[in-house]
């Protein structure tokens, strides 16, 4: 009996899961955490900065760690660290000493994705990797949402919440330890030119800085607006969790819509749909519970597939040998935005009611549509028969996962295993 394609990639499927679940619990969890600590939102919404400091730096700098060391190396290191963060911020309650310690997991998280998805990249073929993609997907959305369910079944109050997220990162070394003994080459460096991509697209460009003022800031700052509003840890968990899963609703319409038609279309009808679900959450759901629950559902269904649309549309425009450099690129935009957009919303949320959070999300998004606009009067859209790239949902766990999707055939050489005593 031959053995499934997929079978040999379960160990990376198990690791990645435990990662993104990690990463999601430590993520709604820190805010609340800091909440109970009598932290100001203002201070929380710094510590969410550090980590996507962090984040962009691990960007920038992981190909040159797993060049020089290897896959295994790489990801032992990384986990062992992050794991070692996450135990140490129960030690020592003070804000600055968890901004410093969320830098360190944001470059951490940033290597151990890169680390998990091109060792993927390595072992897909075209025959498996459709399925490979949707199993990642499932992956994504299942283990994210059971982690937040973490939350209200464990408490905020005491240290197991910080070593759960610590045990879930060391035992992600467990499913790579027992996978096979090979290892795929370093990866070929990755080039950041923020001229280039600007030069590409400056929608896409502009697109990206958006999704990371607005998406991440309800992923760093979502906990404090619920908790706000009156929400209980449970309902909090739920409202999150409802943002998550309705990004997965619209994902495949609203991309099937933007191959046939201009791209930029889509981009508008998206960022129309979050502005409205926005302006709902301000100003209509107030403290209801269902209201507050259909509106981030919205809000999550048309604000999520963003990143994809504005990545689909710089793919357009790309040339030969440019893909890679867009992927790493928008990837880097995306964590300028991240970076900004809590910290701003943060201070806002110091002096108004939670509803200005997503008051803050609707300017935004008014913003972006204006110069969705302004860029569809200076350029001609790229003729749906003349796209060499299809539409691709895509997460932003990093720029490998842009190789993974198959956004880069034909542009990119995937490189071969190969197989040493220590397994790099």
């Amino acid at each position: 009996m031959s053995q499934s394609p997929i079978r040999p990639l379960i160990p990376l499927l198990v690791t990645a899961g435990i990662l993104i679940g990690g990463n999601g619990l430590q993520g709604t969890f820190i805010s609340l955490r800091g909440l109970s600590e009598g932290f100001s939102p203002s201070v929380i919404g710094l510590i969410g900065t550090g980590y996507n400091i962090g984040f962009a730096l691990g960007c920038i700098y992981v190909t040159r760690v797993l060049r020089s060391i290897g896959h295994i190396r790489t990801f032992s290191a990384m986990a062992a660290i992050a794991s070692a963060a996450a135990i140490a911020m129960v030690l020592v309650i003070n804000p600055w000493f968890w901004f410093l310690m969320r830098l360190v997991a944001g470059i951490c998280f940033a290597a151990l994705f890169a680390t998990v998805e091109s060792w993927l990249n390595a072992r897909v073929t075209n025959s498996n990797r459709a399925r490979t993609l949707s199993i990642y997907r499932l992956v994504d959305l299942g283990s994210v949402t059971a982690a937040q369910y973490l939350i209200p079944a464990v408490g905020i109050s005491g240290f197991e919440l910080f070593a759960i997220t610590a045990m879930a990162l060391s035992l992600s070394l467990v499913p790579i330890s027992f996978a096979d003994r090979t290892s795929p080459s370093p990866p070929e460096a990755i080039r950041f030119d923020v001229k280039a991509l600007w030069n590409i697209s400056p929608l896409a460009t502009i697109g990206c800085i958006v999704v990371g003022l607005t998406n991440s800031t309800f992923r760093s700052l979502g906990p404090i607006y619920a908790d706000g509003i009156g929400l209980s840890v449970a309902e909090i968990a739920t409202f999150m969790s409802l943002g998550i899963i309705g990004g997965v609703v619209l994902q495949y319409p609203l991309g099937a819509y933007s191959d046939r038609l201009d791209r930029r279309l889509i981009i508008l009808v998206s960022t129309g749909g979050a502005l409205v679900a926005s302006l709902f959450l301000a100003g209509i759901a107030g403290s209801n519970e269902a209201l507050n629950f259909v509106g981030i559902f919205v809000f999550g269904a048309f604000a999520m597939p963003l990143y994809s649309l504005c990545s689909a549309h710089a793919n357009d425009h790309a040339k030969d040998g440019q893909h890679a450099l867009v992927s790493a690129g928008m990837l880097f935009f995306w964590s300028l935005g991240a970076i900004i957009g809590p910290l701003f919303a943060a201070v806002l949320l110091d002096h108004f009611p939670p509803e200005v959070l997503f008051i803050y999300t609707a300017a935004v998004l008014v913003l972006f549509i204006a110069y969705t606009v302004f860029r569809m009067d200076q350029r001609a859209g790229v003729p749906a028969q003349s796209r060499r790239t299809r539409f691709r949902s895509l997460l932003r766990t990093s720029f490998f996962f842009n190789r993974l999707a198959g956004a880069e055939d034909g542009d990119t050489k995937r490189p071969a295993a190969k197989k040493t005593a220590d397994g790099n």
